[in-house]
């Protein structure tokens, strides 16, 4: 929120911090800024990001020719970064500052996979603030704008074409627009069928079985609990980051709360904080489940679930 970035017109001599990173290192810092939000390190993500978009701003200024698209592209994509995070720990409001300044810098990168990228971000600030329905228009609209580029795309178009779909069939999901949901997962399965594998190209996490770990998502938001539970068993994502991991056990034992199962989703939601203290600590979803454990316990005190608590600081 620094004053300094909204233009140059405002950035002076003592806005920099010395001799500017090369675009080598910032892709190295950028590149480290995903790869702990996709290990659930949100911590070092929330620490480092302002830092690397402070440099990543001060290249754009610096930048001529073609280095200054490329240093656009790297301002959206951390940008991207900033979202990502903040809209997990419900910083709503600077989540979408930060996507619509990602998008801005996006439109200057001349990319479509960054464009793609941010289009993305948008549309998960528009589910943190509750704007269901707008976040399935934008998917419809951002999807018309990169489908002229699909006819040569690669595997990283695709996947970034297929997230956005992922994204808006949540949106549609919690919209209770089932004929949107539906055909927003048809679209992803078909660029998961191109890419034809799981991958992280731009850190998408994309293929197969995060298209599968949607459908899960998505019948919950819709109500079909069984649905969720037929599905949820069988998805092996041991091979994708943590934070794909960690939300599909959340996801999980939301649908085995859901059937009365609390024991079994507990023991889930211990597991993803084996896995990632912080994603479970700060992330809504698990927070909820939590307390509504909490408040129809009945009986002797189950010592798991009150350290759990402990730990997210809900008692």
């Amino acid at each position: 929120m620094n004053y300094r970035q909204v233009t140059p017109l405002l950035a002076g001599p003592e806005n920099s911090n010395g001799e500017l990173p090369s675009f080598d290192k910032l892709h190295r810092d950028l590149g480290e800024v995903f790869d702990a939000y996709q290990s659930s390190r949100w911590g070092y993500v929330t620490a480092r990001v302002p830092l690397v978009l402070s440099d990543a701003l001060h290249a754009t200024q610096a930048a001529a020719g073609a280095d200054r698209a490329r240093a656009h592209a790297l301002v959206a994509l951390t940008y991207q970064a900033a979202v990502s995070v903040l809209t997990k720990l419900g910083e709503t409001d600077l989540a979408w500052v930060a996507s619509e300044r990602g998008l801005a810098a996006a439109q200057l990168a001349g990319n479509p996979a960054v464009l793609g990228s941010l289009f993305r971000s948008v549309a998960h600030a528009l589910l943190s603030t509750g704007r269901f329905q707008v976040g399935v228009q934008l998917t419809e609209a951002a999807a018309e704008v990169l489908q002229p580029s699909l006819g040569q795309a690669d595997d990283t178009l695709w996947s970034i074409y297929g997230t956005l779909f992922l994204t808006g069939a949540i949106a549609a999901a919690r919209a209770e627009d089932r004929a949107s949901t539906n055909a927003f997962l048809r679209e992803a399965d078909i660029a998961a069928g191109r890419v034809g594998r799981d991958t992280n190209l731009m850190w998408t996490a994309f293929g197969p079985t995060n298209v599968a770990i949607h459908r899960v998502a998505t019948a919950m938001e819709l109500g079909d609990v069984q649905i969720a539970l037929d599905l949820a068993p069988n998805l092996d994502t041991s091979a994708l980051p943590v934070e794909r991991q960690v939300r599909d056990l959340i996801e999980t034992a939301r649908a085995y709360s859901a059937h009365n199962r609390r024991n079994d989703a507990l023991a889930l939601l211990l597991d993803a904080e084996h896995l990632a203290p912080e994603h479970v600590k700060h992330h809504g979803l698990s927070r909820q489940l939590v307390l509504s454990w909490l408040r129809i316990h009945r009986g002797p005190r189950n010592t798991r679930l009150d350290g759990l608590a402990r730990r997210l600081r809900l008692v």
